[in-house]
């Protein structure tokens, strides 16, 4: 990808990295190329450390060794040019704010709702950034109740409204934590369409932590699968067969193929109970 026109190389880049929590390695020798304009799952079981590889490209968590860039820079360097959709919060069903107020502190506000007096100079101007709000709420279909209260809406509704929100400030990256979980399967199938419709027309890249790779599948261009203490990387053809992830965990795993075309990984290891549970509302690793 370029920069002022530069070629900085890949939009993320690992290079030979490990991420130890404490007296525990989450995962180690990580090497992962994604280009610009890339649309890559980052897949693997529960607790296998999925969220803490996209808090390590937002710079949230340190490598303990080896490098990393993104967007040609440190990790954490390039925050505005990156949209950050963490695991999915819970809306109380009582909140009165509205869908648009939600987009717009993606444009005015950090994650936290701080109002951020730069934000009218990003866009130029007031009117610039309400025309930008407007533009990202239809690109992601929800100019019909994006005036509603957030808490009213259905759950595939109040999802787009938060993709709506990372897309706000035109980011080069999109990194999505787990964006179908807790969506039944239309939902699922409806909320990855537009991640990849969306993305394709902003030319965003996009990084999109998944559980089942099956709701994305058809809009890959490359996955990244994360094993205990490794990872492998490359066309869902070639990483997500039997052999590549037998090795990967260094244990019979077979997958199967269905006749409508999903995948089924079968004798994949859950990792132990140091994830935590999502009922409990705090984060995985």
């Amino acid at each position: 990808m370029t920069i002022d026109g530069v070629d900085v190389g890949p939009a993320v880049f690992f290079r030979d990295a490990t991420v130890r929590l404490g007296h525990r390695t989450i995962w180690s020798d990580v090497t992962l190329s994604v280009a610009a304009g890339e649309f890559v799952a980052v897949l693997g079981p529960n607790g296998v450390g999925k969220s803490t590889l996209v808090k390590a490209a937002l710079g949230l968590v340190p490598l303990s060794s080896g490098t990393a860039t993104v967007l040609g820079r440190a990790p954490g360097d390039a925050g505005h040019e990156i949209g950050y959709l963490p695991q999915r919060r819970s809306f109380d069903p009582g909140l009165r704010v509205r869908g648009i107020d939600v987009v717009r502190l993606g444009a005015d506000g950090d994650r936290w709702g701080t109002p951020l007096p730069g934000a009218a100079r990003f866009f130029g101007s007031r009117r610039r950034e309400q025309a930008r709000i407007a533009e990202v709420i239809e690109l992601v279909g929800a100019s019909d109740y994006a005036r509603r209260p957030i808490g009213e809406v259905s759950g595939g509704e109040q999802q787009r409204l938060l993709i709506a929100q990372a897309l706000v400030r035109h980011p080069q990256l999109l990194l999505l934590d787990e964006p179908l979980d807790s969506l039944d399967l239309p939902n699922q199938a409806a909320v990855a369409a537009l991640v990849e419709e969306a993305c394709r027309a902003e030319g965003v890249t996009v990084m999109i932590v998944a559980h089942d790779v099956n709701p994305i599948l058809p809009y890959l261009d490359r996955v990244v699968y994360l094993g205990q203490g490794g990872a492998v990387s490359g066309p869902v053809a070639r990483v997500i067969t039997s052999e590549t992830l037998t090795a990967l965990y260094d244990t019979p795993i077979e997958v199967l193929h269905t006749s409508d075309g999903r995948l089924v990984v079968v004798g994949q290891p859950e990792a132990p109970a140091h994830h935590s549970d999502r009922h409990t509302g705090r984060p995985r690793q």
